[in-house]
């Protein structure tokens, strides 16, 4: 009983792109004072820890990237 974790090429670039932008929507949001783009640069950060599927990490990091950028004050 342990966390499946399928480490393919697919699976660590979308975890390597989405972590970046989670930390640049992080920080910047931080700098401007904008709680909506810290918890959303947080959930990028943080997600592709829990999701080991490909397709699921890469639906999933576009659906919060997306609500980065459209969803503002």
């Amino acid at each position: 009983m342990g966390l499946d974790f399928d480490f393919t090429a697919g699976n660590i670039i979308a975890g390597l792109l989405f972590s970046g932008v989670g930390f640049w929507a992080l920080m910047r949001g931080k700098k401007l004072g904008n709680f909506r783009m810290m918890v959303l640069g947080g959930l990028l950060l943080l997600y592709p820890y829990f999701v080991s599927t490909t397709w699921l990490m890469w639906a999933i990091g576009s659906a919060l990237t997306a609500a980065l950028f459209f969803w503002r004050d």
